[in-house]
Order: C-alpha cells, then sequence, then structure tokens
C-alpha cells in the first residue's frame, strides 16, 4: 500500500511539474506574439526615417539615434528574434532594413561598444540567414574593436573621454563586447584576437571584482604600468556599489566566455556572480531588481528591467552547464522574472509605451537619464531570454 501512495505522488508531482512548464510555455508563446505586434508597429513608424533607430520613450515622446549611439544594433536585434519565431515575411524585411542602418558602425574605433552595435544584430541576422555579407561585416567589426586593444594594459580601452581623471578606463559593460572577438577568431583563425578577449576577461575578473563578487563599474588603469588607479562608478549610487546593470553584465559576460572556452574559471565566476544576486538582501521577490542593489530602497526607488533582462537571459544559459540543484534554483528565478516581466506589471499595452515591449527600466539614475522608461536594450535581452526559454520548453 505505501509503495502505491508513493508512486501515486510521483505522479501527481510529475504531471504538476508538466502543467506549469506547459503553462510557463503559454506565458512564453504569448509574449513572443505581443512582441511581433509591437514590434511592428515600431518598425514602421520609422521605416522611412533614414538612418532612424529608436531608443527610448520619455515625457510622452519617444527617442531616437542613428548608428552612432552604443544602443543602435539592439532593435535590430530585437526583430531578429521575433522573426526567428515568427517567421513573419515582413518582419525578416524590416529585420535587414534596420540591420543595415548599423552597417557603417564596422570601422568604429573610438569606443567599445561595437560588439554591442554588430553582433546583435549582424549576428543574429548572420545566424539567422547566412548570409556572408554579414559575416563580412562582423569581421570588419572585430578588427575595429581590436584596435582599442593595448597590450601593455592587457584590456579593451572602453572610453576616450575625461582624461584628466581617468588614464586608461574599462567598464564592465565592456566584457559583453568579447564575443564578437571571440566569435572572429574562430572564423578567421586569428588567434591574436581570442588572446585579447581572454586577457581583457582575466584582468576584469582580477580586478573588477570585489570579495563577495559584485563589480566596480568603472575601472581605470596606469598606460605604463598595467595596474587600477581608480575604482569608481558612473551610472551606479557610489564608487563602492553594486550597480544593477552592471553586475548582470558580469554575469552574462562570464557565461557566455564558459561556453566559448570551457575554462573552469569562467564558469565559477558565473557562478559566483549568479549566487550574489539571486541572495542579495535587497533583491524583490520578483527578482526584477532596484537600479543599484545598494541605493536606499524607497516607495519610489526605480527599478531596472533590463538589468532583470540580461539577468534571466544569462541564468537560462547558465543553467546548461550546472548541477540538477543548481539548474533548479537559476530556473526558478528566470519563470519568476519572466511571468513578472510578461505581465501587465512590465509589459505595456499594444501601441502605446512608444511602441516599445516593457517599462520600467533605468538608464543612468545619477544623471536623471532614461529612469523609469523604456529601453531598447531591455526589449532585446527580454526577446534573447525568451527564445532560449522557448527553445528548452
Amino acid at each position: 500500500m505505501r509503495r502505491y501512495f508513493l508512486a501515486l505522488l510521483l505522479t501527481v508531482v510529475l504531471w504538476s511539474s508538466l502543467a506549469n512548464a506547459q503553462h510557463l510555455k503559454t506565458v512564453v508563446d504569448q509574449a513572443l506574439a505581443f512582441a511581433e505586434q509591437q514590434s511592428l508597429l515600431m518598425a514602421r513608424k520609422y521605416e522611412h526615417q533614414a538612418g532612424v533607430l529608436p531608443r527610448s520613450f520619455e515625457a510622452g515622446k519617444n527617442t531616437i539615434s542613428d548608428s552612432r549611439w552604443w544602443c543602435s544594433g539592439f532593435f535590430p536585434g530585437s526583430l531578429w528574434y521575433v522573426y526567428e519565431h515568427s517567421k513573419n515575411s515582413e518582419l525578416l524585411a524590416f529585420a535587414k532594413l534596420y540591420t543595415a542602418r548599423v552597417e557603417r558602425e564596422k570601422f568604429t574605433t573610438d569606443n567599445h561598444d561595437v560588439g554591442f552595435m554588430l553582433y546583435c544584430s549582424f549576428g543574429n541576422g548572420l545566424r539567422l540567414t547566412g548570409d556572408t555579407a554579414y559575416k563580412a561585416v562582423l569581421l570588419k567589426g572585430a578588427q575595429s574593436l581590436a584596435t582599442r586593444f593595448d597590450p601593455k594594459v592587457g584590456l579593451i580601452r572602453s572610453w576616450d573621454h575625461n582624461k584628466a581623471i581617468w588614464q586608461y578606463p574599462v567598464i564592465i559593460d565592456n566584457i559583453m563586447n568579447l564575443e564578437l572577438l571571440l566569435w572572429a577568431s574562430e572564423q578567421s583563425a586569428n588567434e591574436q584576437l581570442k588572446k585579447m578577449a581572454l586577457s581583457h576577461a582575466d584582468k576584469t575578473m582580477e580586478h573588477h571584482f570585489r570579495p563577495d563578487f559584485s563589480s566596480y563599474h568603472v575601472v581605470s588603469y596606469h598606460r605604463q604600468t598595467g595596474l587600477p588607479h581608480k575604482k569608481q562608478t558612473h551610472q551606479g549610487y557610489a564608487d563602492g556599489s553594486a550597480w544593477s546593470r552592471g553586475q548582470a553584465w558580469g554575469l552574462y559576460g562570464y557565461t557566455y566566455l564558459y561556453r566559448e572556452t570551457r575554462e573552469k574559471r569562467y564558469l565559477e565566476q558565473a557562478m559566483h556572480i549568479a549566487n550574489f544576486l539571486i541572495n542579495h538582501p535587497k533583491m524583490p521577490k520578483n527578482y526584477i531588481p532596484y537600479w543599484d542593489y545598494d541605493a536606499p530602497v524607497q516607495a519610489d526607488t526605480p527599478r531596472d528591467a533590463s538589468a532583470a533582462c540580461i539577468m534571466a537571459s544569462a541564468l537560462t544559459e547558465l543553467s546548461d552547464f550546472v548541477n540538477a540543484n543548481i539548474k533548479k534554483k537559476y530556473m526558478e528565478v528566470v519563470e519568476e522574472q519572466i511571468r513578472t516581466l510578461a505581465s501587465d506589471e512590465y509589459t505595456a499595452k499594444l501601441g502605446e509605451n512608444g511602441n516599445f515591449i516593457l517599462m520600467h527600466s533605468t538608464g543612468a539614475f545619477p544623471f536623471k537619464s532614461e529612469v523609469d522608461v523604456p529601453l531598447t536594450y531591455a526589449d532585446y535581452y527580454y526577446l534573447e531570454a525568451l527564445s532560449r526559454l522557448k527553445k528548452r520548453l
């Protein structure tokens, strides 16, 4: 009899888990279907405005950019993700149109954001179409990005401004741009590009992270010694605080670094960062973080949906590389994030929110810039998280 009841209990648990998985699949499918409609509205809005790319929606008005803005590759990338799941021919045409608007950035050598600009747009385009012209753009872009690597320092320089303050500034965001170099190294058999990427990753791991595995935003290095002379923030609450999006960049970066290299140190780093974020005492129950983990929490303290989206996408991939118990924990967090982001609390109504999908992100709180607004990169990493989750479901 006892054996019968144990078998019955196991059956109930299995059916419950299956029903929950099916329900989450419905959430994901519905979120992607809505994204298709909203993205088409956005694409049609700027279709005939040459070079224009959406950026945000503030004070009831859309803000736009040209390809020079660091976020220029995200809307084209979003269109590719939505097309991947809808196979809508109109979306394909728009994905190609908006991707082409970013092409000139393959020559950019004055900032580190070439990876964001090109790998999110042309990279997804190449993945889904196999267009060799896209591959050529990416290889040229990788060469441009590599010009910012100084062997004496061992890192890719992020910014060229504020030279009176920073000798050689590197921001945690820059970890995201190494993926372009790793891809280009493999595609072109250029081992130097990989060495640059791993040098940057290792020195960032050494100097950007604190004992609790939180990260500084900006570390500036001496040009001659290659050692830090300043560690501070630019968009966070304080120099010693954990700026939320910066922590998510680190998690995402070391996750893909492990995927591409299978070097155990990167997996361990990603897991340490994940542990810091998931168990942070100020992490809300729905895992949509406040804009900085050390900012005073009040009723009006803004969240950063973009940080949650980056985190959800990274944790979904990271779950592939860990044991079953840790995977379960990661995916519980992801599920809570996705259910929250896909709800009316964070997902806009069709045709509202400037045609962006998500609400309530924070760009640069200390500068009162893009606070509690939609952001193009929030939508991008949300769609990437949905895409990754859909494939696993």
